[in-house]
């Protein structure tokens, strides 16, 4: 399918492929939908196969923002940026120059921080721009947004907990952590403070030592996660990890955690996870609290005020899950049902000519 294909049946509004050989930069950003406000969304670094897997990862995480927003609550819209490349090669220059293409964009593409970028490279992005959040502090920005991201999940994890078995308390629980990077560190912090059991699964080794050292828990290896005897699968690395191939050997009776697109097909497995009983919170609800985060910083609010409305995700979560159960219908069917339906409130209010 085509990039003119993929737009049109995923409804984005643009997409723009950026290039600049001299400092190595190919980059793409996508604007899901702008009926809300402004869209806004993480600048993800990553070394995909091609770009075909890039533009893929792209348009479903711009989508995922969109409704992320809409059912938060906030008054933004869903954008998205990917850079391909090595992560483990940074330079300023590469971010300067995605910073100006971010602003030729005229503010209807904010963007932040995502995976393996970091406050320093949102830093050298507004050098150029005035459309980027998660700056450091010193800058005036929030810094970064994991822990409140990290926040929310904990309390999306309760929230599963409460239908599941009866109440949030993580105490006792067995919660496998899959990435301990920025999200996956804060969110065992949380999980470990409140009593619960942790392993955990990464492909850096040192991160996994300092999870163990500072939370206790153990190291588990990679594909083992899918299969573990626990309470709750908490993916919080790459998406599409949760396909036709790691569902059946999932025992685990809830999946939630902070990566986004964790399901490969959210059809096709968002309906194979309800047939075998698991109750899965969806990623672009549980994991708001990053948007949130930076959707304070904008309205120049206190971090206080977007851990408070993080932990809001508690109510969100269990409300998305007893509606799909209500419904007879997978947990992301319900949620995108809320999203469009204020979406669709939003967009038919009536145009005023103002002078």
């Amino acid at each position: 399918m085509d990039a003119f294909a993929q737009m049109s049946t995923m409804g984005h509004e643009q997409v723009v492929f950026v290039s600049n050989p001299e400092v190595g930069l190919k980059a793409i950003i996508a604007i899901h939908d702008t009926t809300l406000g402004p869209s806004l969304g993480g600048c993800r670094l990553y070394p995909y196969a091609s770009e075909g897997d890039a533009l893929r990862d792209v348009l479903r995480l711009s989508r995922g923002m969109t409704y992320k927003a809409a059912i938060a609550g906030l008054d933004l819209g869903g954008g998205k940026a990917v850079i391909l490349g090595d992560p483990g090669i940074k330079s300023e220059a590469l971010f300067r120059a995605f910073g100006r293409a971010v602003e030729s964009l005229g503010g209807r593409y904010i963007t932040a921080e995502d995976m393996n970028t970091n406050v320093d490279d949102m830093g050298h992005i507004a050098r150029e721009s005035r459309w980027v959040m998660g700056t450091g502090q010193a800058s005036g920005g929030s810094g970064d947004p994991s822990p409140v991201t990290a926040w929310g999940v904990f309390h999306g994890i309760r929230a599963t907990l409460e239908v599941v078995f009866g109440s949030p308390d993580v105490r006792g629980r067995k919660v496998a952590i899959q990435g301990v990077g920025h999200v996956g560190y804060y969110l065992a912090g949380y999980l470990a403070e409140a009593g619960a059991q942790l392993c955990y699964t990464d492909i850096n080794a040192t991160k996994l030592g300092a999870c163990v050292e500072q939370f206790g828990g153990e190291i588990v290896d990679g594909e083992a996660f899918y299969a573990l005897d626990v309470d709750v699968l908490a993916p919080c690395a790459i998406g599409g990890i949760i396909n036709e191939h790691t569902i059946p050997q999932i025992k685990a009776p809830i999946i939630a955690g902070g990566a986004n697109n964790v399901l490969n097909d959210e059809v096709r497995d968002g309906q194979a996870v309800l047939e075998r009983g698991i109750t899965y919170a969806p990623d672009y609800v549980i994991n708001a609290g990053g948007l949130i985060n930076v959707y304070s910083e904008l309205k120049e609010w206190p971090r206080d005020k977007a851990m408070d409305d993080a932990a809001g995700i508690f109510n969100t979560v269990k409300d998305i899950i007893n509606r799909a159960k209500a419904q007879g219908t997978t947990t992301n069917q319900a949620a995108e049902e809320l999203a469009e339906r204020r979406l669709t409130q939003v967009a038919g209010i009536q145009r005023l000519h103002l002078p």
